[in-house]
């Protein structure tokens, strides 16, 4: 389980450092094999490898011939990329899916559970700016009666 936030930056080459507390967990299970890939709202999502696989193959599933469902299938499958960490627990974002989420060299990894998003750090705190904005009567009806 991924949970909290953690500012990063990525290197020139485009490498990003898993933070320790996480890699223990992704060595045993996946070996550290992770799946990268894009999200709509422009950050990028980071699953170990076995989390992934599912969401594939539903994905893959689905009809094609709907296009909704082929662009999603287009934009999420179509830009999955297989990365490894190294050995000083490093992956590599490959250029072009920095260029679709905006990564500079300042990023924030967002733990969610059983994947991380990926965001760049201005991009993130206007996406925080914009939850801090919701209101009750924007709920979502799936929400109504959930408490903290």
């Amino acid at each position: 389980m991924f949970r909290g936030i953690t500012q990063l930056s990525l290197d020139a080459k485009g490498r990003l450092a898993i933070p320790a507390r996480y890699r223990g967990e992704l060595m045993s299970s996946c070996t550290g094999h992770l799946i990268v890939t894009v999200d709509p709202s422009k950050c990028l999502l980071i699953y170990p490898q076995p989390a992934w696989e599912p969401i594939e193959q539903k994905l893959n599933k689905l009809s094609s011939f709907e296009s909704k469902t082929r662009n999603l299938q287009r934009l999420l499958v179509g830009n999955a990329c297989d990365v490894e960490m190294d050995a000083a627990g490093r992956i590599l974002v490959s250029p072009p899916l920095r260029q679709f989420a905006s990564l500079s060299k300042d990023v924030v990894l967002v733990g969610q559970g059983a994947k991380f998003e990926l965001w760049d750090e201005t991009q993130w705190n206007l996406q925080i700016e914009n939850a801090l904005t919701f209101k009750d009567s924007d709920m979502p009806p799936e929400l109504e009666g959930f408490s903290l």
